[in-house]
């Protein structure tokens, strides 16, 4: 691949359109990825899938086809009357498995690939804004059900844990600011970061880096902090897909610093996401700017083409992996009953 191909890989694409030609004309630009928000999603399954398999240019390298179905308070798609975080925080484990293993099910009959759907944060706090989407109230309770969700939607799509290294510890909604706590690392490692172990060692894909600081660890927020980055691969052993959450969302902050999405997504890379996500403000040319910007760092030398090279490699392997799992699901859905 050229440095254009392998920066267009790793960018995740969203323009707020359900027609499936402007969509699949949208993708000929070799983007790695698009995620469906409200106003993708038509009215009834069968037009969803429609839409979801124009995505796809190349049948032998489909893109990773996202939504945020955590079901409860963050539901994107139709049909999701299944248990979610505004109750499930407070049944069984078991409980969680379920409904989750029903989610997952429900984002791949569409043609949906990966779901940011798990959110491991937690919080005893009613009145922050991710209460009513955690999984539990504390490090353990989180955690258990963070390991349920993530294996159970792992049968069907790649699973997401957000928002890395942990918003319960930092107040305030990252959608219009970037929160900050002083929370040291030991403290961390003893609470916020549980979830997110237990979640990574069930399996999941992908790793969700949100605009939170730590400041006490790197005062740059998470989603552009190589520290953080460090941390998650070598103390946590994740391996998968790093994703930024919604780079737009630091535009949205209205810091000077992050003015720039291009820039914010040149940053990322470099920190170590592997797939840059940008959704506010998005439009039909945000996606291929991003993608050249992240070429053009690395032409200039300011982004090392081996960093480039490693996200590209990690968004590819998701995909082909991703892809042969949904082919055998597709065969096995017309397979009959064995005895």
């Amino acid at each position: 691949m050229t440095v254009a191909e392998q920066a267009a890989s790793i960018v995740m694409g969203h323009v707020p359109e359900t027609d499936a030609g402007a969509l699949h004309s949208y993708m000929e630009s070799g983007l790695g990825g698009f995620i469906l928000m409200g106003a993708n999603i038509p009215g009834t399954e069968a037009e969803l899938q429609s839409l979801t398999a124009a995505l796809t240019v190349d049948p032998a390298l489909p893109p990773l086809i996202a939504v945020d179905q955590e079901g409860g308070l963050v539901s994107r798609l139709n049909g999701d009357d299944f248990a979610a975080s505004t109750t499930l925080k407070d049944r069984p484990v078991d409980e969680a498995a379920a409904a989750f293993a029903a989610r997952g099910s429900l984002v791949a009959r569409a043609g949906i690939t990966v779901n940011f759907g798990t959110v491991a944060d937690f919080t005893a706090d009613t009145a922050s804004f991710s209460y009513g989407r955690s999984l539990g109230t504390d490090a353990t309770t989180a955690a258990d059900r963070v390991a349920a969700a993530t294996t159970a939607q792992e049968q069907f799509v790649g699973s997401t844990l957000k928002h890395f290294p942990g918003h319960g510890a930092a107040p305030g909604d990252s959608h219009s600011a970037i929160p900050s706590t002083p929370m040291g690392l030991e403290e961390w490692r003893a609470t916020e970061a549980l979830p997110f172990a237990a979640g990574i060692d069930a399996g999941a894909s992908l790793l969700m880096f949100g605009h939170l600081s730590y400041t006490s660890v790197d005062p740059a927020p998470a989603s552009l902090s190589a520290t953080w980055h460090e941390i998650a691969r070598d103390e946590l052993g994740f391996e998968g897909v790093a994703v930024t959450d919604d780079l737009g969302m630091l535009l949205s902050s209205g810091d000077p610093a992050y003015a720039d999405p291009v820039a914010n997504g040149v940053a990322a890379v470099a920190a170590g996401n592997d797939l840059v996500l940008m959704i506010a403000g998005s439009d039909a040319q945000t996606a291929g700017q991003m993608a050249a910007g992240i070429a053009a760092a690395v032409d200039a030398g300011s982004l090392p083409a081996e960093r480039l090279a490693e996200a590209a490699t990690r968004v590819i392997t998701l995909r082909l992996a991703l892809s042969a799992a949904t082919a055998q699901w597709s065969v096995c859905s017309d397979c009959e009953p064995v005895d």
